[in-house]
């Protein structure tokens, strides 16, 4: 069963790239909140930052090919009281500046707000070079950081919104390409707590970011075999919602976990050690398999590496398969 509460459509006809959502929700809250400040590494566009800085020329700043020092500036931005959104790919929102982060924003609890677009494999033609994919184990693995993947336009502005109001450093992850709006733009939306966007007791489906729309369809399609399952959004990854996970996985025993990151250190490393700890059960997970990224449009890369609805599906019958 749908629940309504979340999901808009099934039969999504609108696509649109989640960092429009990330601008869109940047000027919403921009016009609420006079705290807020935009930072850019030359990346205005590509960011949709465009529109905040065109609105609020006084509180929007440019820094240039200079990550790191953007970092510096954000944090020391918040001892002044503002909210500072930093915009640049997601590559060089993690890895290029990882030790600004750990000791200026982390370690010192700053009220950072890290926005990273052009995550994952569907950053497409610029390669491995910047298609990072282990931006979410970098980003958890630091004390004090939130963690939060989102599944479409909507969501992205709904999170970007809240994380204002939400205090302390904030990791927010989303994409380049344009993906099926198929969340309500008014829906539950809360840090820390996952959705369950369909109901079922066969198997659970952890999804986040851009294969969320994916399971939800691999979900559809076993549901004709008579299959039914229990689907979440975890658009937060930190802090992870055990109780959601529990709840579900005690009803169906088995788990399939759908991330576009690698195996090691992300949304699945976080589902076992839970589920090692609390409630073991067999899992299967769909994520890259200790690869780097390549060239290729967003669609072909997907298939390629086996991020998708039918690599979901397959997970299901491998899991399904399995005894004890």
């Amino acid at each position: 069963m749908v629940d309504s509460r979340f999901i808009s459509t099934i039969e999504p006809t609108e696509k649109k790239d989640t960092r429009s959502g990330f601008g869109a929700g940047l000027l919403a809250i921009g016009q609420q909140d006079d705290r807020v400040v935009g930072l850019c590494a030359d990346l205005t566009g590509s960011l949709k930052m465009n529109a905040f800085a065109d609105a609020f020329p006084d509180r929007f700043f440019q820094v240039g090919i200079a990550e790191a020092n953007m970092m510096g500036l954000a944090a020391g931005m918040t001892i002044g009281g503002k909210i500072p959104y930093t915009g640049t790919f997601a590559n060089f929102s993690t890895g290029r500046v990882y030790d600004q982060i750990r000791q200026s924003i982390a370690y010192s609890e700053k009220n950072v707000k890290i926005c990273a677009s052009h995550a994952g494999l569907t950053l497409g033609e610029d390669g491995a070079t910047h298609q990072i994919l282990e931006d979410i184990g970098m980003m958890a693995m630091l004390p004090n950081m939130t963690v939060i993947c989102t599944a479409d336009y909507h969501q992205t502005k709904q999170a970007t919104e809240a994380i204002a109001a939400h205090h302390g450093p904030v990791y927010l992850r989303f994409g380049r390409p344009a993906v099926p709006m198929f969340l309500k733009h008014d829906a539950p939306f809360a840090i820390g707590k996952a959705q369950n966007l369909m109901s079922g007791n066969d198997l659970t489906f952890v999804a986040t970011g851009h294969l969320v729309w994916e399971a939800v369809q691999a979900a559809l399609a076993l549901r004709d075999q008579g299959i039914h399952a229990d689907v979440y959004n975890y658009h937060t990854i930190k802090p992870f919602d055990e109780r959601a996970l529990l709840d579900s996985v005690k009803r169906t025993g088995r788990v399939v976990v759908a991330e576009e990151h690698q195996k090691a250190g992300g949304l699945g490393s976080i589902v076992a050690r839970v589920l090692a700890s609390h409630h073991p059960a067999h899992m299967e997970h769909v994520a890259v398999d200790d690869q780097f990224g390549e060239s290729g449009t967003p669609a072909q890369l997907m298939e390629k590496y086996g991020l998708n609805a039918a690599a979901i599906i397959a997970a299901s019958e491998r899991v399904l398969a399995k005894r004890g």
